[in-house]
């Protein structure tokens, strides 16, 4: 473990959730839920790409059943950034009030969606919400209106959660907005949405699915930090017995159906699997929260050079969140095993149940990630998006940055680590 045992540890973690309306045909009944909290004015938030499909609108247009006027606004920037975000506030300012949102996409659908509930009920701008040391870190003084979170990609969790995540161009560094008042107010998890997405989508958002499945189950426990008093609370608690089973039951569903539903994108066994997984994994890390592979992946997408990912939007460089993660996550994992062996080998076991565990114990869990990562086409390291050992020390500025999430690491990581990790990680097979 990172740290010996505090004199007086924490004896208490926290759960929150959204409500959850999950199965196909879901997102037909937005509506009616919207009508019993008394909504009548609704902005739906989704990005072009998203639109062109038609869901959106048809979700708009069966809200007028119930007395609800709602419209679309398009505008949502895939990979949000603190730009596209503040376009996007600026825009439901200008054309609100809005009596409550919907948001109809992927992560950064919902994550620009999060982003517009908390500047239309609260003062300020954006950077004053943003996560220290990038932003103020100021709490919301305000409740939000009721958001509507309906996913059409599996991975970010963001439906379940309480971050609002984006890439401060200026600063060319990833960061993001933390504070319970963001979690959605129900989640709708419509597996036919996720129906038509590209085979390097699905293998991205399910990477993110890994990850923060792995690095919740493998976090810091909540009861070896210091007591906490009520007001210092946060959503990102640490590893607990509640967090462990959805993280556990994710892995165990990504291990039977993550292979097939990138390889056959209209199976909609795999489809509705990957659905469920991505929600078990974000009411996971929602709670316990994630780690090295994920404030390693903030200045890898934030720093993209000219990488151009099949499946997404090709007028504009980048590196899909999830697929950032996926890069460095073998070698944080190598990292983090001495802390909690037990649970590395667990989460292995899970993964890919019918693998021989090497004779190294620590391979158990990387080479499980890197079958997997080979299998469904993710690139080989960070060298693979575009990166050399030049970037390193620039990478590792940025993953330092994120001390929100490597403070839930079951290890202490200094910049000497993450230069390794780095390291290790520019090429991985």
């Amino acid at each position: 473990m990172s740290s010996t045992v505090p004199a007086r540890p924490e004896s208490v973690f926290t759960y929150g959730a959204p409500a959850l309306k999950f199965g196909p045909g879901a997102s037909d009944e937005i509506g009616f839920d919207l009508s019993r909290h008394g909504v009548r004015r609704v902005l739906v938030i989704t990005d072009a790409g998203v639109a062109a499909t038609g869901a959106p609108h048809r979700i708009a247009e069966r809200m007028t059943a119930f007395g609800i006027e709602a419209h679309v606004f398009d505008g949502a920037h895939v990979e949000p950034t603190d730009v596209s975000l503040r376009e996007a506030v600026d825009h439901a300012r200008a054309s609100g009030p809005w009596d409550a949102f919907v948001a109809v996409g992927g992560g950064s659908s919902i994550d620009t969606a999060k982003a517009v509930n908390l500047l239309s009920t609260n003062p300020g701008t954006l950077m004053d919400y943003v996560n220290a040391p990038v932003g103020r870190a100021l709490v919301p003084e305000n409740p939000l209106k009721p958001l509507i979170a309906v996913p059409t990609t599996t991975g970010t969790g963001s439906e379940s959660t309480t971050i609002c995540v984006l890439d401060v161009l200026e600063l060319k560094v990833k960061t993001g907005i933390s504070h319970a008042r963001l979690r959605p107010t129900l989640a709708v998890i419509d597996p036919d949405l996720t129906l038509t997405l590209p085979a390097g989508v699905t293998a991205a958002s399910g990477m993110d699915i890994l990850c923060h499945a792995l690095e919740s189950y493998t976090a810091r426990p909540y009861d070896t930090y210091p007591r906490k008093h009520p007001e210092q609370r946060v959503p990102y608690c640490g590893a607990n017995p509640i967090s462990d089973v959805w993280s556990e039951r994710a892995l165990h569903l990504l291990a039977r159906s993550f292979r097939t539903a990138v390889r056959d994108g209209e199976d909609p066994g795999a489809r509705s699997e990957m659905a469920l997984a991505a929600t078990f994994a974000g009411l996971g890390f929602g709670n316990a929260g994630v780690h090295i592979p994920h404030a390693n992946a903030y200045p890898i997408a934030g720093r993209v050079k000219d990488f151009h990912p099949a499946g997404y939007p090709a007028h504009e460089p980048m590196v899909p969140h999830g697929m950032a993660v996926s890069l460095t996550a073998p070698e944080a994992f190598r990292f983090t095993f001495s802390a909690q062996p037990e649970r590395h080998l667990r989460a292995a076991e899970l993964l890919a149940p019918g693998m021989e565990r090497p004779a190294d114990a620590a391979e158990y869990l990387p080479t499980a990630i890197q079958r997997l990562m080979r299998d469904i086409g993710m690139p080989d390291g960070i060298g693979g998006v575009g990166y050399d050992k030049g970037d390193i020390p620039a990478l590792v500025d940025g993953a330092m940055k994120q001390q929100r999430l490597l403070a839930t690491a079951p290890r202490e990581v200094t910049e000497d680590d993450l230069a390794g990790i780095f390291d290790r990680s520019l090429s991985l097979w």
